[in-house]
């Protein structure tokens, strides 16, 4: 047992204290044994569940999720300062300092009275302190790890920075047709590999086309796949009802009862 004063409130060195006697010999056996590869998925599931807190406009939930997220950021800095390669402290330094730079109208002299202008100085001085040399190397910068429609969101509109883009809206869409029947060649073919390719190229213009009309397809897709759970839901109620399986029915029945659940979200949502 370590030993450690008990506090009516704790701050960030403290934090950094329960981290470094939890990492040190006397601590816990478990996250002694951490790296920053065994527990890198944690980092994205506790990232994923302030968004969820976020979502729920639970505020009691959210500072509870940020802590966590606090304490993985506390938790790899530490780890890195045992190997003297660099501290928590480092981390506060170059984020403070990323933060003066990247906004010169607040810390500095230049002129941005605009969301637009921030955004176009932020991007070009991005591209200085990054050592960013060419629009492609913007767009290959874009976090590989992030999830596929953010990602490709992110790709689209940094090309869009360089003039390479749809004119408008109108175009965007026209385009998801043009790949809808490149796929449709691709499937008539059989090759496999074909077919990967264009319902990529299909999914890659649908979140041009949402990018155009403002939409985050991240979001888009998340809510019709919450709308598709509730919907599948009613429907496997419908079914019970009648004492029946999904599984055993056939897709055409599957349809009738799916078609009677959105008649009756729709008059759900009618009478709230």
């Amino acid at each position: 047992m370590v030993e450690y004063r008990q506090k009516d409130k704790y701050s960030i060195e403290d934090l950094r204290d329960i981290v470094r006697l939890l990492r040190s010999e006397g601590g816990c056996p478990w996250d002694r044994e951490q790296t920053h590869e065994s527990i890198r998925s944690d980092f994205l599931e506790e990232t994923c569940e302030v968004l969820e807190a976020i979502d729920l406009k639970d505020t009691d939930l959210l500072r509870e999720e940020l802590g966590d997220v606090l304490l993985q950021v506390v938790f790899h800095s530490r780890i890195e300062e045992e190997q003297n390669r660099f501290s928590f402290d480092e981390v506060c330094d170059e984020v403070c300092k990323k933060l003066i730079i990247r906004h010169p109208h607040v810390f500095g002299e230049v002129k941005a009275d605009t969301s637009d202008e921030v955004l176009k100085n932020w991007d070009s001085i991005k591209m200085k302190t990054k050592g960013q040399e060419t629009y492609t190397d913007t767009l290959t910068s874009v976090a590989g790890t992030l999830p596929a429609l953010m990602r490709a969101q992110k790709v689209g509109k940094r090309a869009m920075r360089a003039g390479m883009d749809f004119r408008c809206a109108d175009d965007a869409i026209a385009c998801i047709a043009a790949e809808k029947e490149e796929l449709d060649r691709a499937v008539a073919s059989g090759n496999s590999a074909d077919v990967a390719e264009e319902l990529g190229d299909l999914l890659f213009s649908c979140v041009n086309a949402a990018r155009h009309l403002g939409i985050d397809a991240e979001q888009a897709l998340k809510t019709s796949t919450d709308k598709f759970i509730k919907r599948f839901s009613v429907t496997e109620e419908l079914v019970k009802k009648e004492s029946l399986d999904m599984k055993d029915l056939p897709i055409e029945q599957l349809d009738i009862y799916w078609d009677k659940a959105k008649n009756i979200i729709m008059e759900e949502i009618k009478n709230d």
